[in-house]
């Protein structure tokens, strides 16, 4: 019997701008289709309400989604004052009723409590797991859903506009975990009157921008290979801020045969800068040496395997096939 056919074996990250009302995972679907490609991943979830930045890793770019998915995000938000919904978006059931609304002196006042490193408690309406079961799902079959507040990191938040008495937009810059829902829904109580979001838009994910974002509309064209390859990027983008270490052909080729080789043999390379990769100084970094910070392995310019140290020796930990 013939083997079934997979895919294209394509490797890298393509950038779309999700639209209003597609899943993510159906976006990953219709590229995976429209490219033909064997594998595709995204690299953080965004709600079918969400438009915006949705970084889709494809073949062993996959390997690397846990790298965008630790960098920082950024996002505008608008927020509706006075109804509170079980979905903390526009998408929910209405559950509660205020005329109060914030002053631009309060919106501005209570912003200074949201930023830096905050707690919230993530909206019923989540992917987090409780007991092995998807949080939306418990919701949607109207079970009780109790989720435990965690810590989650704000770098800056910012009042862009207030367009009347009844909504207000902002822009976030912050770190993994952060729901934007949770900050509209605690960002209204307190200032003692109720809120939900009720437009988003994800405007950067790690080292991805709108720049570099196409629309859905335009993947039919990305079917040659000439058309893909302007908007396809290196599997290696979403690690550019790793220590990285160059290695010869052989010690590649026993990185990716799964073995562990001498670290003394390897050209510590440093970070990658707009010049390349360099470092003002030769020497490993202590963290680096310690194995306290993942490595990238390359080989000729290219990526061979992301790497920790270990008593002298480079070990692989995800070894890419490129």
């Amino acid at each position: 019997m013939a083997r079934k056919r997979r895919g294209k074996p394509i490797n890298g990250w393509l950038i779309i701008d999700k639209p209003l009302g597609l899943t993510s995972s159906r976006v990953v679907g219709l590229v995976k289709h429209s490219l033909d490609a064997a594998k595709a991943g995204h690299g953080g979830t965004l709600d079918p309400l969400a438009t915006g930045i949705l970084p889709i890793a494809l073949g062993e770019a996959t390997k690397t989604v846990s790298y965008v998915m630790d960098g920082y995000k950024e996002y505008t938000f608008t927020v509706a004052w006075g109804e509170s919904r079980d979905s903390d978006d526009l998408e929910g059931a209405v559950t509660g009723t205020s005329p109060a609304r914030p002053e631009k002196t309060q919106i501005l006042e209570a912003l200074k409590e949201f930023v830096g490193e905050i707690e919230q408690i993530p909206p019923a309406y989540s992917a987090i797991k409780v007991e092995g079961r998807r949080a939306y799902d418990l919701a949607r079959a109207g079970e009780d859903v109790a989720l435990k507040s965690r810590l989650v990191f704000v770098e800056n938040i910012t009042l862009l506009t207030i367009p009347d008495c009844d909504h207000a937009t902002f822009s976030v810059i912050c770190g993994k975990g952060t729901y934007i829902r949770s900050i509209a829904r605690d960002l209204a109580q307190h200032m003692g009157c109720l809120g939900h979001v009720s437009a988003l838009r994800r405007t950067r994910v790690g080292p991805f921008t709108e720049k570099q974002a196409i629309s859905v509309d335009s993947l039919e064209s990305l079917g040659h290979s000439a058309a893909l390859a302007e908007h396809l990027l290196a599997v290696e983008t979403v690690l550019d801020d790793i220590p990285a270490l160059a290695l010869n052909a052989d010690l590649a080729g026993a990185l990716r045969n799964g073995q562990d080789v001498a670290l003394f043999k390897a050209t510590y390379l440093g970070t990658k800068t707009a010049a390349g990769y360099q470092d003002p100084s030769p020497e490993l970094p202590e963290n680096v040496v310690a194995g306290r910070s993942p490595v990238l392995a390359l080989s000729g310019g290219r990526p061979v395997a992301i790497v920790r140290c270990e008593q002298g020796r480079i070990k692989p930990v995800r070894v890419f096939k490129l």
